[in-house]
């Protein structure tokens, strides 16, 4: 079975290091705590911007050392002809492009030196750090009015002895509300490293503790599978969802854990589990003032209580668990089958495999995308499809208005071709300033070398009017090798 390139780290040796892209996680990172998702804005112009990786781009010859792209927003929406492109071998950036560093496999931003800026934290997961072979590295490159550039400071791995893949999970938030943002850090081992708000541009922060939930590390679990920062219970401080392996079952289910904020930081003490699911985002859907959290199981885990494997991988499953005062409280599944949802749930189609949460139309409920990269379409495997479902005061509505994109819609550039997995990665983001989410869409299209499609909204729903293709070789990208362009966008 195919698996979504951003699942857990478990075939991470061998896809990494051997050519292959890194499977390597991301979550839905929020720059602040807020239950309606904070857009990134790294130049402090007011409107969003939109950052991704192309963690398998060759840099100076070197395989797999990996970029970033920033795309900047513009009255008429992103394009390559307003970014940033950065590799370890720009200026000021910590580190040296080398092969299999991964760079920017995994991003999150916030404002963490509190200058006004949004700033991105970038995770190359596969640095060799001296002897330490896969051991890891995580920078802090920092915004300013010409955006992101480069400059910025490495966040030393305190524990290098314990764990690989420093830096495979980010997520940014205000855990304890001081008003500081601050950073969750991932690794191989089930330990997480948060890191309190207040840095200073020598990447000094305000303190840092631990916490380690109740997920496997070693074998096949390689720590979490993804970090997401979001205000469930409404208190003003920002929670974490864990996404990664139960321990102590014979299968190593996955299981997702929710971790509350308190005014000393996150507590584990305090955790809930929560319906399966290897990727997650956090956002007000209903507008009660409570963040509800939005998990996708690809392969459709029917049962959704973590006590046996399903019977089949048939299309996927997103679970809406909805926010209250006292966490998470009452959940509802959604596949293709589920009332007018677009398509059929079909093997391996991945409904779930990605998602984000935005206000599209601005009527204060959030709207979900959903990436479907495993979507056959007429003759084209894996071609992949968009679902857009909208937010209403009593959650999604899975009956009217839903919304689906494939490259072979009328208004969408490209075509449906083998592989191309449309909705690798999905992102809502108001990137043109009228106040409206817009959707960009990350591909895998030719074979790897990846893509960016920009469909903005119309102030009611998403069209393909002014839509358009940002490729990596417009942007600075290589397309020697598979730079995988697109496939994760920052949260």
């Amino acid at each position: 079975m195919h698996k979504p390139l951003r699942l857990a780290l478990a075939t991470a040796a061998a896809a990494a290091l051997t050519g292959g892209l890194l499977t390597f996680t991301a979550g839905t990172a929020t720059a602040a705590d807020s239950t309606h998702v904070p857009q990134a804005d790294f130049n402090g112009d007011g409107i969003g911007d939109v950052a991704f990786s192309a963690s398998g781009a060759y840099v100076n010859g070197k395989k797999n050392a990996g970029q970033v792209v920033v795309l900047y927003g513009t009255a008429t929406g992103v394009s390559s002809a307003k970014r940033s492109t950065v590799s370890q071998n720009t200026t000021g950036n910590p580190g040296t492009a080398e092969t299999g560093d991964v760079f920017g496999a995994e991003t999150a931003y916030a404002d963490f030196n509190g200058d006004g800026y949004d700033d991105l934290a970038v995770g190359s997961p596969g640095e060799d750090v001296g002897s330490d072979t896969d051991g890891g590295g995580l920078a802090i490159l920092w915004g300013s009015a010409s955006g992101i550039t480069g400059k910025g400071v490495g966040i030393a791995d305190p524990a290098p002895s314990s764990h690989d893949y420093w830096g495979k999970n980010l997520a940014a938030g205000d855990f304890d509300g001081d008003g500081k943002a601050d950073l969750a850090v991932g690794s191989s081992a089930s330990t997480i490293y948060v890191y309190k708000g207040g840095f200073t541009t020598s990447g000094t922060a305000g303190g840092r503790y631990t916490i380690k939930p109740p997920i496997q590390s070693g074998g096949d679990a390689n720590g979490p599978l993804n970090l997401t920062a979001g205000d469930v219970n409404g208190d003003k401080r920002t929670d974490l969802v864990v996404d990664g392996f139960e321990t102590n079952t014979d299968y190593g289910w996955n299981r997702n854990y929710y971790i509350p904020g308190t005014a000393s930081g996150l507590s584990v003490a305090s955790a809930q589990a929560l319906k399966p699911g290897v990727i997650t985002a956090i956002g007000d859907i209903d507008d009660d003032g409570y963040g509800d959290i939005v998990s996708g199981a690809y392969w459709n885990a029917t049962t959704g209580d973590g006590t046996s494997i399903p019977d089949s991988a048939k299309g996927g499953k997103v679970w809406v668990t909805y926010g209250s005062a006292g966490g998470p409280s009452g959940s509802t599944g959604i596949t293709q089958d589920t009332g007018n949802v677009p398509g059929t749930s079909e093997n391996n189609d991945w409904f779930g495999s990605e998602l984000d949460l935005g206000d599209i139309n601005g009527d204060g409920f959030l709207d979900l995308a959903i990436g479907v990269s495993g979507e056959n379409i007429g003759s084209a495997t894996d071609t992949g499809a968009v679902t857009v479902l909208y937010g209403t005061a009593s959650g999604l509505d899975t009956t009217t208005g839903a919304q689906s994109f494939a490259q072979s819609t009328a208004g969408v550039p490209g075509n449906d071709e083998d592989g191309d997995e449309f909705g690798l990665d999905v992102k809502l983001d108001d990137v043109n300033g009228d106040g409206r989410a817009d959707l960009t869409v990350g591909s895998a299209e030719n074979a790897g070398n990846g893509a960016v499609t920009y469909l903005p909204s119309n102030g009611t729903a998403i069209t393909t009017t002014g839509s358009r293709t940002v490729s990596p070789s417009t942007s600075g990208v290589s397309t020697t090798g598979t730079p995988y362009f697109g496939a994760n966008f920052a949260d």
